[in-house]
């Protein structure tokens, strides 16, 4: 035992000086720039860059499709909640006193499964409603007692006793919603989401007001992909025009608007500061601009704007612009023409001033 015990501290105090050899060792290294100076993840990243090669590929390989997730794993840590959210212009809320027969046909329109709640204002929300809790309380509402004939009550399903005219406020179906700033890490509120089991969130400015809208299924379409179901709109948003032209909504990204449109669209430095059309059509006009103006683009094409109210663009005109009109240029007369004119006029000038003098 005694021996086991030598053995044993023996070991340890070699690994302790083997340890403390290794250490200077690398310290000395990190000193003259020589060290391991790269974390697991940024070889991570490196390994995930690299193209595969299929012939070399084993089974113990990462697939095109799990390379792609686990980097947009590693790059989420770097997305904020800002880069992730609805904007404010795009988010489809209702009043906390709609009629519930109002309710249902705007759920019906937006296709969401939950829809943030307000009072009088945007900048006032009081939660959100899930569909599923508005139609458990629209069977709850439509049950109707009855009486058998043997005497006992049975409960019978009876829409007419829904009364759709009621308000939102009174159903007391509203649920509690998130609050995070535009500047929290999209990783973090995905964990608080999982935590709270709160899948919605709103994001509020540093003055209190509605930003914009995060839902769980917009962080982990930063990981997996989009996530289309059977009520996405696949409709294409920047459709070519038979004049040469393209009709586009404003909330298309500038990257679709470069596919679409092609050689000639550029954005220049904006494209920097913005990312949908609709910004960069404000940018251009600094402000939000009007219906039927057109805005002169830094590249080839031009926009008018087709559809806009105060807060927003909504359609654009993207057409190219036509070729600036050849420059005239001033034919001027030959030098032995001017000086023969200058002289001719000199010399009427002084037949004038002569004539003057005699008639005086």
């Amino acid at each position: 035992m005694s021996d086991s015990g030598d053995r044993s501290n023996g070991n340890e105090n070699g690994d302790r000086h083997s340890w403390d050899r290794q250490s200077w060792r690398e310290r000395m290294l990190t000193k003259l720039g020589l060290g391991r100076k790269k974390s697991l993840r940024d070889d991570l990243e490196e390994v995930l860059a690299e193209a595969p090669d299929p012939a070399a590929q084993s089974e113990a390989e990462f697939t095109p499709a799990e390379q792609t997730m686990l980097q947009n794993v590693l790059a989420l840590r770097e997305r904020r909640v800002s880069d992730v959210m609805v904007a404010r212009a795009e988010m489809v809320t209702v009043k906390q006193d709609i009629p519930i027969g109002e309710l249902l046909q705007t759920f019906a329109n937006a296709g969401h499964s939950r829809l943030v709640a307000y009072g009088e204002t945007l900048d006032e929300p009081v939660g959100m409603v899930h569909i599923r809790d508005l139609v458990s309380y629209l069977t709850a509402e439509a049950k109707a007692v009855q009486q058998s004939k043997r005497g006992g009550a049975r409960f019978k399903f009876d829409p007419r006793s829904i009364d759709l005219a009621r308000p939102l406020s009174e159903t007391k179906i509203i649920r509690r919603i998130l609050y995070v700033p535009p500047s929290m890490p999209a990783a973090d509120l995905l964990v608080k989401m999982q935590a709270t089991h709160i899948h919605l969130a709103l994001v509020i400015d540093e003055y209190g007001g509605t930003d914009g809208l995060v839902s769980i299924e917009d962080i982990v379409e930063e990981i997996v992909g989009d996530i289309e179901d059977e009520h996405d709109d696949h409709e294409a948003r920047i459709v070519a025009l038979g004049d040469g032209s393209f009709l586009a909504d404003a909330r298309a990204s500038l990257g679709e608007a470069l596919e679409a449109v092609g050689a000639g669209f550029e954005t220049g430095t904006l494209g920097d500061e913005v990312d949908t059309l609709g910004g960069l059509m404000v940018t251009l006009a600094a402000r939000v601009p009007v219906r039927n103006e057109i805005l002169r683009g830094p590249g080839e094409y031009d926009f008018e704007i087709i559809d806009a109210d105060p807060r927003r663009v909504k359609r654009v005109r993207i057409f190219r612009r036509p070729p600036d009109p050849p420059k005239r240029e001033r034919k001027r007369k030959p030098k032995a023409q001017d000086d023969t004119a200058a002289r001719s006029a000199e010399a009427g000038s002084s037949a004038d001033v002569d004539k003057r003098n005699d008639n005086g």
